[in-house]
């Protein structure tokens, strides 16, 4: 059975407890919540997750492994609910008053695995950032050091899909996929994260859906799972037309 993840920006307790509503309603093939942990927003994620597990029981919060004291209890690790955690590197603040620590996400994933080793741990991948040699020898190290499964960055193209897939055989993967409408949006994909999108790419709706739909039947008939991350679009215009049958 392939597994569908959704992911929700923890904008606000009120916000975040519609939206996730919103998910259960429309798209009920969502089997389980994926939760950034964005600084510029006072929810964290893992607070997040505890709040809308009576929606959804299955909350993947996502864990800055920059932001952790080496000392300091480990985000989640005491919630009795949790199953399950995606540790991310995590970007540099643009706040120069939040600490941060040199901790790398093995380092974290190898502290989640000894201290809380009934939690499930993720770790990411991402195809466009540097060379596919290093992201795979980041993975080897990932893997290493106890990550269960991988949620990747969201693929734009069939062609990469396929070539990523070659890439992690075996490996338990939710792709990720995003709509990227406008120019405002394929801009900070192309700076931020230095995707190339394909020479036939639309940054419409319409044209977004349809590829997020081809990319889900490619990877549910390859085994695979999906990882949709319907960022600055309507929910239910979105994930309603990609519902199975």
């Amino acid at each position: 059975m392939t597994l569908t993840s959704v992911e929700l920006i923890p904008r606000d307790r009120e916000t975040l407890m519609h939206d996730a509503r919103e998910v259960s309603e429309v798209f009920p093939d969502a089997q389980m919540i994926n939760i950034p942990d964005l600084l510029r927003f006072p929810l964290r994620s893992w607070e997040a997750a505890a709040l809308i597990r009576p929606i959804f029981p299955r909350v993947v919060p996502h864990i800055r492994a920059i932001d952790i004291p080496p000392d300091a209890p480990l985000p989640g690790a005491e919630d009795e609910g949790l199953r399950e955690v995606l540790v991310v590197q995590g970007d540099p603040p643009s706040d120069l008053k939040h600490r941060t620590y040199p901790n790398t996400t093995e380092s974290i994933i190898t502290r989640y695995r000894r201290e809380a080793p009934h939690l499930t741990v993720y770790a990411a991948f991402d195809p466009y950032r540097r060379a596919p040699y290093l992201e795979m020898e980041a993975i080897a190290r990932k893997k290493d050091a106890g990550a269960a499964g991988l949620f990747t960055q969201p693929v734009f193209d069939m062609r990469m899909l396929d070539m990523c897939m070659n890439w992690l055989h075996g490996e338990n993967v939710f792709w990720g996929i995003s709509p990227v409408v406008g120019p405002k949006s394929r801009s900070y994909w192309e700076t931020t994260n230095h995707v190339i999108f394909p020479p036939d790419f639309e940054p419409t709706l319409e044209a977004n859906i349809a590829f997020a739909r081809q990319m889900m039947d490619a990877v549910a008939q390859a085994g695979g799972n999906t990882y949709l991350m319907p960022l600055r679009v309507n929910l239910a215009r979105y994930l309603t037309p990609l519902r199975r049958g």
